[in-house]
Protein backbone atom coordinates (compact mmCIF):
# COMPACT_ATOMS: atom_id res chain seq x y z
CA UNK A 1 0.00 0.00 0.00
CA UNK A 2 1.44 3.70 -0.86
CA UNK A 3 0.17 6.63 1.49
CA UNK A 4 0.64 10.06 -0.44
CA UNK A 5 1.04 13.11 1.45
CA UNK A 6 0.33 17.00 -0.26
CA UNK A 7 3.14 19.13 0.09
CA UNK A 8 0.12 21.49 1.89
CA UNK A 9 -0.45 18.42 4.66
CA UNK A 10 3.74 18.21 5.25
CA UNK A 11 4.38 22.02 5.58
CA UNK A 12 1.48 22.26 8.14
CA UNK A 13 3.64 19.79 10.39
CA UNK A 14 6.84 22.08 9.95
CA UNK A 15 8.38 24.24 12.89
CA UNK A 16 8.61 27.53 12.71
CA UNK A 17 12.15 27.62 11.91
CA UNK A 18 11.29 24.94 9.23
CA UNK A 19 8.78 27.28 7.72
CA UNK A 20 11.14 30.02 7.84
CA UNK A 21 13.83 27.72 6.60
CA UNK A 22 11.50 26.79 3.26
CA UNK A 23 10.31 30.60 2.76
CA UNK A 24 13.98 31.47 2.50
CA UNK A 25 14.99 28.96 0.04
CA UNK A 26 11.80 29.47 -1.93
CA UNK A 27 12.42 33.16 -1.84
CA UNK A 28 16.09 33.11 -3.09
CA UNK A 29 15.58 30.40 -5.46
CA UNK A 30 18.57 28.99 -3.89
CA UNK A 31 21.40 29.37 -1.52
CA UNK A 32 24.24 27.84 0.46
CA UNK A 33 23.92 26.30 3.74
CA UNK A 34 26.98 28.83 4.94
CA UNK A 35 24.73 31.54 4.01
CA UNK A 36 21.38 29.64 5.29
CA UNK A 37 22.11 29.60 8.57
CA UNK A 38 23.43 33.04 9.06
CA UNK A 39 20.13 34.09 7.21
CA UNK A 40 17.81 32.99 9.70
CA UNK A 41 19.84 33.95 12.41
CA UNK A 42 20.53 30.22 13.91
CA UNK A 43 23.44 28.40 14.87
CA UNK A 44 25.55 26.47 12.36
CA UNK A 45 24.56 23.31 13.61
CA UNK A 46 20.56 24.28 13.84
CA UNK A 47 20.82 25.36 10.51
CA UNK A 48 22.00 21.82 9.45
CA UNK A 49 19.00 20.05 11.01
CA UNK A 50 16.75 22.02 9.72
CA UNK A 51 18.27 21.56 6.09
CA UNK A 52 18.06 17.79 7.12
CA UNK A 53 14.34 17.70 8.28
CA UNK A 54 13.46 19.81 4.90
CA UNK A 55 15.55 17.41 2.52
CA UNK A 56 14.06 14.37 4.36
CA UNK A 57 10.42 15.60 3.54
CA UNK A 58 11.82 16.41 0.16
CA UNK A 59 10.62 20.07 0.49
CA UNK A 60 14.20 20.63 -0.43
CA UNK A 61 16.92 19.35 -2.49
CA UNK A 62 21.04 19.87 -1.58
CA UNK A 63 23.74 19.12 -3.05
CA UNK A 64 27.57 19.16 -2.73
CA UNK A 65 29.56 22.39 -3.54
CA UNK A 66 32.60 24.62 -3.10
CA UNK A 67 31.33 27.97 -1.58
CA UNK A 68 33.71 31.19 -0.82
CA UNK A 69 36.77 28.37 -0.96
CA UNK A 70 34.67 26.32 2.05
CA UNK A 71 33.29 23.33 0.97
CA UNK A 72 29.26 23.52 1.86
CA UNK A 73 25.86 22.46 0.54
CA UNK A 74 23.68 24.38 -2.34
CA UNK A 75 19.99 24.48 -0.93
CA UNK A 76 17.17 24.47 -3.95
CA UNK A 77 13.83 24.10 -3.61
CA UNK A 78 12.28 21.22 -5.10
CA UNK A 79 10.91 20.51 -8.28
CA UNK A 80 7.21 19.77 -7.32
CA UNK A 81 7.44 23.05 -5.26
CA UNK A 82 7.66 25.16 -7.86
CA UNK A 83 4.84 27.45 -9.24
CA UNK A 84 4.41 27.36 -13.43
CA UNK A 85 1.36 28.97 -13.56
CA UNK A 86 3.36 31.90 -14.62
CA UNK A 87 4.36 30.81 -17.68
CA UNK A 88 0.81 29.97 -18.34
CA UNK A 89 -1.83 31.76 -20.60
CA UNK A 90 -4.95 29.88 -20.31
CA UNK A 91 -3.99 26.30 -21.59
CA UNK A 92 -0.61 27.38 -23.31
CA UNK A 93 2.62 27.26 -22.18
CA UNK A 94 4.93 30.13 -22.92
CA UNK A 95 6.53 30.72 -25.90
CA UNK A 96 9.65 32.00 -24.33
CA UNK A 97 10.47 28.11 -22.71
CA UNK A 98 13.38 26.63 -24.58
CA UNK A 99 16.35 27.44 -26.74
CA UNK A 100 14.57 29.12 -29.51
CA UNK A 101 14.57 32.68 -30.57
CA UNK A 102 11.53 33.55 -30.24
CA UNK A 103 9.41 35.62 -33.54
CA UNK A 104 7.05 37.98 -31.90
CA UNK A 105 5.20 37.77 -34.96
CA UNK A 106 4.68 34.17 -35.16
CA UNK A 107 1.29 33.13 -34.61
CA UNK A 108 2.02 30.99 -31.43
CA UNK A 109 3.82 34.40 -29.72
CA UNK A 110 0.12 36.26 -30.90
CA UNK A 111 -2.17 33.58 -29.23
CA UNK A 112 0.08 33.42 -26.04
CA UNK A 113 -0.37 36.82 -25.38
CA UNK A 114 -4.18 37.23 -26.05
CA UNK A 115 -4.94 33.97 -24.09
CA UNK A 116 -2.66 36.09 -21.27
CA UNK A 117 -4.19 39.09 -22.29
CA UNK A 118 -7.83 37.83 -21.50
CA UNK A 119 -7.22 35.72 -18.55
CA UNK A 120 -9.34 36.27 -16.17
Amino acid sequence: MVVTVSVSAIEAELSEDERAGLELVRQTGGIHQSDFWKELDVSSRKGSRIVESLVEKELVGREETVYDGHNTYYITPTARDLDFTLLMASDMLSPFIGEEEVDPNSDAFSQWIMNLAYEE
